[in-house]
Parts: structure tokens; C-alpha cells; sequence
């Protein structure tokens, strides 16, 4: 009896610690494992993709989005200003993104003495559930030459702070 005891109360403490393994992903590049997550994820989308990036050069991710726009899911996206100007980055997907019919605003700096700061955020809600972020900017030196990371999380605590702060971002974000 003692040991079942025992084997019941081990088992109930190591269940939470797995089942919370599940519900979240680490990727570190370079490597192309975190591109195909973020890509497999956007593709499997049904609802909603809000993003907050602050520099945005990926074609593959910038590619699904289009897709998954045209399969009718609500798509929005808030990039810094500066990263994504296309007079100072030729590469930015700002430029691809909004003739495809993507909703694309423009952060509001803040203002500091005498400079405007800038959107340093690298994250994704997707379909109000999962949350993709991390040091890595979608961009291909992101995964193919820098040491950084992306971590996908499906937890409702999360996400909301995520999404309160989405939701912050957008409504202050200018139109272009």
C-alpha cells in the first residue's frame, strides 16, 4: 500500500512538469528548425496573426502570411519605422506585405529627450493561443548566422500579456 502510496504522489508531481513541457518550444539558430516553426505555425493558423517585429526581411515568413491572408485569416502586423523605411532597407517585407493586402502600421517612437527610441519587439500571437518570440528578428541573418533564440509558447497567462500588449502597440501605431 506504501508504494503505491508513494508512486501516486511521484506521479502526481512530475505530471504538471511534463504536461508544461509541452506547451512550450526552444529553438536557438543558427538554424532553420526555428524558421520552419514559425512557418508550420503561421501555416496551420485559422483565426488571427498579429506580429510586432522590429525588422522584418524574411521571405518564407512574409511568404505564409500572404498565404494565410488569402486563406481569410485576419493578418496584422506593427513593425518599427527606421528597420523597416524600404529608402533605408531595401529588404524590408513592408514592401511585399501591404500591396498584398496586409495590414501594416508603424510603431509610434517614443520620444526621449532628444531621440525617438525605437519597436525593439520580435513576437507573434497567433490564433489568440500561441505565442512565437525571442531574440531573433525574421530576417535570414536571424536564422541562418546569428546566435539567437525563438521560443513558441501555448499558455493562456502568457499570451493575454501578450496580446494586451499587441493590442497597446497597434492602437498607438501610425498608418502609411
Amino acid at each position: 500500500m506504501f508504494r503505491k502510496l508513494l508512486f501516486l504522489i511521484l506521479f502526481l508531481t512530475i505530471l504538471p512538469n511534463i504536461a508544461s513541457a509541452r506547451d512550450i518550444e526552444v529553438y536557438f539558430t543558427p538554424s532553420y528548425k526555428a524558421l520552419d516553426a514559425i512557418v508550420d505555425l503561421i501555416n496551420v493558423s485559422t483565426k488571427s496573426i498579429d506580429v510586432a517585429m522590429y525588422n522584418f526581411t524574411s521571405r518564407p515568413i512574409s511568404h505564409a502570411i500572404v498565404v494565410a491572408k488569402r486563406r481569410g485569416v485576419k493578418i496584422r502586423v506593427v513593425l518599427d519605422r527606421k528597420s523597416n523605411d524600404p529608402k533605408e532597407n531595401k529588404w524590408t517585407k513592408y514592401t511585399y506585405l501591404k500591396p498584398n493586402g496586409i495590414d501594416v502600421r508603424f510603431a509610434k517612437p517614443h520620444r526621449h529627450w532628444d531621440r525617438d527610441g525605437i519597436m525593439h519587439n520580435k513576437f507573434a500571437v497567433i490564433d489568440n493561443k500561441i505565442v512565437i518570440t525571442g531574440s531573433a528578428n525574421w530576417t535570414a541573418s536571424a536564422f541562418a548566422i546569428n546566435d539567437e533564440n525563438v521560443i513558441v509558447l501555448q499558455r493562456d497567462d502568457v499570451t493575454n500579456v501578450y496580446k494586451k500588449e499587441f493590442e497597446r502597440l497597434w492602437k498607438n501605431a501610425k498608418i502609411k
